[in-house]
């Protein structure tokens, strides 16, 4: 299966002048989550919630730190006491039990679903944290049901979400997964930009981590001589992250084939 499932989550990236979450965006950015979350300290729902997001997207990534995420995960739901914490700590279970599947850990699709209905019960539309769920949801729709077009739905509906809310990383991902879905039914230039726009607030971001699966992505899109230009950015951001995203390897081994939508 192609780990189209490897998006981040949808919190902020510097969180405006804040030196702690501003040294916490640029840990993540580079592949240090676990150094992300050590200077967090989950004394209440918001603070574990985000250490959570961050180590599931480590497993997202890398494919390791289970445990270490199913730990952040359990302080997370102890400390989640209105309906939007209570569904935000839902929404990172579904996602972590998503990542555990489609990496091959674990079947815990069922346990996906669960948790990803009982976060839409818990986080009203138009709230802050519907758009990141709405697009876990168009995850489990595209790689698990798959059903492209309730994908491409709750895609929208994500992508939508995430610029009310002004979330350019979320924004990033909407982008990749519609034009992923736009080139598997050989709509090109949708395609082509939807890429660009993607690899193009990723790069603005400075998120070097999704750098290069953007640009993989793009090179699917693009003809010769670009593609193969793109691929090689890829391989020399992949080689400098030591290697991750580990799904990324095999879209960088010639000649690549499919598309790398993460």
């Amino acid at each position: 299966m192609a780990h189209s499932a490897m998006a981040g989550s949808g919190w902020g990236t510097t969180e405006g002048d804040d030196p702690l979450q501003t040294a916490v965006w640029r840990l993540r950015s580079r592949a240090c989550w676990a150094d992300a979350a050590a200077l967090l300290e989950p004394v209440n729902a918001a603070t574990a919630l985000q250490r959570t997001a961050l180590l599931v997207e480590r497993c997202l990534y890398t494919e390791q730190g289970w445990a270490d995420a199913e730990d952040a995960l359990r302080a997370a739901e102890a400390l989640a006491h209105s309906d939007d914490e209570r569904g935000a700590a839902a929404c990172e279970r579904g996602q972590l039990a998503y990542a555990a599947t489609v990496h091959g850990v674990r079947d815990r699709s069922d346990e996906a679903r669960a948790a990803l209905g009982r976060a839409a019960a818990l986080i009203p539309p138009g709230a802050a944290g519907r758009a990141l769920l709405d697009f876990r949801r168009g995850l489990l729709a595209e790689n698990l049901t798959r059903s492209p077009q309730a994908a491409r739905a709750a895609y929208r509906r994500a992508h939508a979400g995430a610029t009310a809310h002004t979330d350019p990383l979320l924004q990033s991902f909407t982008w990749r997964h519609l034009a992923g879905l736009a080139l598997r039914e050989g709509e090109l230039a949708e395609a082509r930009h939807g890429f660009a726009e993607s690899l193009r607030i990723r790069e603005e971001l400075g998120y070097l981590v999704g750098t290069a699966p953007a640009l993989v992505s793009l090179a699917d899109a693009e003809s010769e001589p670009e593609a193969s230009r793109l691929r090689e950015e890829a391989r020399r951001l992949f080689r400098l992250l030591g290697g991750v995203p580990t799904w990324l390897a095999r879209h960088l081994t010639p000649p690549a084939t499919g598309a790398a939508t993460a």
